[in-house]
């Protein structure tokens, strides 16, 4: 399946992005733009093709510091006073903006990480709704009057408060979608907010500070720091930081778990994945295969939620590999401004060499390679690119089945039946999603009950919505994004009691 090209042109090179044509970029604190004290940078570098896209401020220790100030000063300053209307009115203009830059903000994150044009710029309704979901939550903050047991001469009620300062932690894999799960929220419960992009892909969350100032967002309560490794761990220790807001790696959320006892902050987080799919004898082989191939493939494999254990019932599983290894053959890997690309390159040659060695792993372990499993060159050598690649005879204990690759890799496995497969799939650290393809409503109801995931998607994946709320079981982290109760995550409840 091909994808057919988009409605809204795309730049065919990376240097037609208007917002590239400066190279050299600034960060923004408290309402400035603003080399790191020490004027160290690093590259950008693009994926598709190993250009240097621009050089981008290494913060450190120092730098973090002016950050959170800022954000604390903020706080304690005009914002506090805004009115819930008035922070909805800036993130409903802050959402016209997306909106209306939105084929630039896609060019940027896939330039800078390497997501197909196709994806990025379809993620678009997305997105917008996300921000708009959360203008509508910044008037909907309640405390209640509950009936208490106190002398008839007291009156008690709660109210909800910001948590205070947010270190918003982003990845490098969806920059655009990250960024909004946290952000959003933080800013309509009346937060500050120090946002951390992943050194892989800082471009678009830099373009899109100059958004947040533009839609008039006092200066302070939106501040970008830029930066790897030491500018994040500066902010996760941070004593004027109230809360860490983070999506990556399992194993940086327990460093983030450690450093944030410095003043018991708290967190959300939204970890790794090692995601099921279970396809049952009775499903729509016809949409089910694409689909299914689609929930492992899709931004190269480059996601959390990736359902990259597809457990298939033994009756249909010769069947099924086939019409997986067709759709896997007919996916375009290409450059990713290419509206014609179907998967594109991996975000770096780290990410590359990290997927060439489960590669090579999942054959010294005895599974057989299917389809993949190599780098491809001719006009594609210079980008880090795999095709999707599938394996069969593998077993659960393998490293390519039992951990997170992050790549286009999909570990195809059969089970005999229903008890049989939930055990399977629940035999993992990880519980972040999960996929079920069957057309037996009384299975859907108890294989979902029963599966230890966060959200379980039946004959569809990847299906997001700002009304649901996101987050993982188990190693795959706590809190949830989206959802009214996401905002929740950055309110504290107070109570009041009043005796008259």
């Amino acid at each position: 399946m091909t994808a057919t090209p988009t409605s809204t042109r795309s730049p065919a090179h990376w240097r037609e992005i208007g917002f590239l044509a400066d190279p050299d970029k600034r960060m923004l604190i408290d309402g400035a733009w603003v080399a790191v004290l020490d004027g160290r940078t690093f590259p950008a570098v693009n994926p598709s093709n190993g250009d240097e896209l621009a050089q981008i401020p290494l913060a450190g220790s120092a730098d973090a510091d002016a950050a959170v100030a800022a954000a604390r000063r903020a706080l304690a300053g005009d914002w506090r006073r805004f009115s819930p209307a008035r922070r909805q009115e800036l993130l409903w203009r802050l959402a016209d903006l997306v909106d209306a830059h939105w084929p630039e903000l896609a060019a940027i994150d896939s330039a800078d990480f390497g997501g197909p044009i196709s994806r990025t710029l379809a993620s678009r309704p997305r997105a917008v709704g996300l921000l708009r979901y959360y203008s509508a939550l910044a008037t909907q903050i309640e405390g209640h009057t509950p009936e208490t047991s106190l002398p008839a001469d007291h009156f008690a009620y709660t109210i909800k408060q910001p948590v205070g300062v947010v270190a918003a932690i982003v990845p490098w894999n969806g920059p655009i979608g990250s960024t909004l799960w946290k952000v959003g929220p933080a800013l309509a419960a009346g937060c500050t907010v120090v946002l951390k992009p992943s050194e892989e892909a800082s471009l678009m969350l830099l373009r899109f500070g100059e958004l947040v100032c533009e839609a008039g967002f006092p200066p302070g309560v939106v501040n970008i720091l830029t930066g790897a490794g030491d500018a994040g761990r500066a902010l996760a220790e941070h004593p004027g930081v109230d809360k860490v807001a983070f999506t990556g790696s399992t194993a940086t959320g327990q460093s983030i778990i450690r450093a944030s006892a410095v003043n018991v902050k708290r967190l959300s987080l939204e970890l790794g994945g090692k995601s099921p799919q279970i396809v049952f004898a009775d499903a729509d082989l016809d949409a089910a295969a694409p689909a299914a191939g689609m929930a492992a493939f899709a931004n190269s494999g480059q996601l959390c939620s990736a359902g990259t254990r597809l457990f298939v019932q033994h009756e249909i599983y010769d069947e099924f590999v086939e019409r997986i290894l067709t759709f896997s053959s007919s996916l375009v890997v290409g450059d990713s401004l290419d509206p014609l690309t179907d998967l594109g390159p991996l975000v770096s040659r780290r990410q590359f060499d990290k997927v060439a060695g489960y590669l090579d792993a999942g054959r010294t372990e005895g599974a057989e390679l299917r389809c993949g499993g190599r780098r491809l060159d001719g006009a594609l050598a210079d980008g880090y690119y795999v095709p999707p690649t599938v394996f069969t005879a593998a077993r659960d204990e393998m490293s390519i089945v039992r951990e997170e690759i992050f790549g286009p890799v999909l570990s195809v496995l059969p089970f005999t039946d229903e008890q049989e497969v939930i055990a399977r799939a629940n035999d993992t650290p990880f519980g972040l999603a999960s996929g079920l393809w069957t057309r037996d409503l009384g299975r859907i109801q108890r294989v979902s009950r029963a599966l230890a995931a966060g959200t379980v998607w039946v004959n569809c994946y990847l299906a997001f919505d700002a009304a649901l709320p996101f987050g993982g079981y188990k190693m795959s982290g706590y809190g949830r994004e989206s959802g009214s109760d996401q905002l929740d995550e950055y309110l504290e409840v107070k109570s009041v009691v009043v005796r008259a």
